[in-house]
């Protein structure tokens, strides 16, 4: 099934940023979305603002270190709208600092988020989209994987895993299900709250305040790959501002 209107499409990370761009772009073409974030008001109001406009919206707190919280978003799709045709893996921190700080917490934290975290959606999903014949996972990574700088290593990191695993992934999937690994740059979202280095937080800031682009420049790369004909993977999207280096 080609085109957006009545696919379901499950969105982590999704009260904020990226996530809730995404949904608000995808439901405003008349998917049947599922939010899935630790911030239980913002989803309860993202959920409305998209039901207020004639959409469709489920959600349900989700915390993508704990295995059977993506096992219950991929569930409430099922249970509610009777399918999943799309996992967004889109919840990530990047709290950024320099190896010599020895932050190992924030290493954990940004392994536990950024990678186990996909892993934990790839578990919940792939045995469903087996079983129904079709699926589709979009995995955000980030263009620091790809232009690797100081201070960036351990995030770098994790979104590269993701991006190796994804590749996995499409080359095990076979010919009914798609995996699609989007890298955006600078975008304005609320990325730098949860950095614990005040100097990084900072820096990123004022870059973000000067070249960032809108989070919906990554939502409609996103539905880029999701209405594609059914047969045509979009495996790999690089989206960012003109002015990133």
């Amino acid at each position: 099934m080609s085109g957006i209107e009545g696919k379901v499409v499950a969105i982590t990370g999704a009260s904020s940023g990226i996530g809730e761009a995404t949904a608000l772009h995808l439901a405003e073409r008349g998917a049947k979305v599922v939010l899935g974030a630790r911030r239980s008001e913002r989803l309860e109001a993202l959920a409305a603002r998209i039901e207020k406009a004639g959409g469709e919206a489920a959600h349900a707190r989700t915390d993508v270190t704990r295995r059977a919280d993506l096992s219950g978003l991929v569930e409430l799709a099922r249970d509610r709208f009777g399918k999943i045709d799309v996992l967004v893996n889109n919840a990530g921190i990047g709290l950024i600092s320099p190896l010599d700080d020895l932050r190992v917490e924030d290493w954990e934290e940004m392994i536990d988020v950024n990678l186990k975290g996909v892993l934990y959606g790839i578990a919940a999903a792939l045995p469903v989209f087996r079983e129904q014949g079709f699926g589709h996972f979009v995995n955000t990574v980030s263009t620091a994987g790809l232009r690797v700088v100081p201070l960036q290593s351990v995030y770098a990191g994790t979104k590269n895993a993701v991006r190796t695993i994804s590749e996995g992934l499409r080359q095990e999937a076979g010919p009914n299900l798609r995996v699609t690994v989007v890298s955006p740059g600078v975008v304005n979202t609320d990325f730098a709250d949860s950095m614990t280095d005040p100097e990084m937080k900072a820096q990123i800031l004022e870059r973000m305040g000067r070249i960032a682009m809108p989070p919906d420049a990554v939502a409609r790369a996103i539905a880029f790959a999701i209405e594609q004909p059914d047969g045509v993977d979009v495996g790999d999207i690089v989206v960012r501002p003109t002015a990133q280096d």
